[in-house]
């Protein structure tokens, strides 16, 4: 299980990410319908990578870096931004939904432009830390 679960996470993660970044390209072409699937199945997809990370921090601990020198410096300047942003980034995409599906799109459309990049970071920076965690 520890070997499969943190591949399982960055798959669920990458879905979402790539689900998220597919979702702006549909709506900047104006094909809102695939535009609201993608995002609802990038919001779900990140929804599932938060309840096997909770089941895997529970049942496994935390896997420690081992990196030395320049590279821990790196690797923890990213993971602090990725961890920060993380934290925001649950109360926004909340925010960002609930305006979308109360059609309130000028609004929805406000926070989305804050609500995605930090998404798409979040999402890169996730798969960069299992990398660097994983020795890939």
């Amino acid at each position: 299980m520890e070997h499969w679960l943190p591949i399982v996470n960055t798959a669920l993660i990458a879905v979402s990410g790539i689900s998220v970044l597919v979702g702006y390209i549909a709506v900047r072409r104006h094909r809102i319908g695939l535009h609201h699937k993608l995002m609802l199945t990038g919001t779900v997809f990140a929804a599932l990578f938060l309840v096997v990370y909770v089941l895997r921090y529970f049942l496994l601990g935390t896997k420690l870096y081992t990196g030395e020198g320049w590279v821990r410096a790196v690797y923890f300047t990213i993971l602090i931004s990725h961890t920060v942003l993380a934290i925001a980034l649950g109360p926004l995409v909340l925010v960002t939904l609930v305006r979308a599906m109360r059609r309130q799109f000028v609004r929805h459309r406000a926070i989305a432009r804050i609500t995605l990049p930090i998404w798409l970071y979040v999402a890169v920076t996730g798969w960069i830390i299992y990398a660097m965690l994983y020795g890939l």
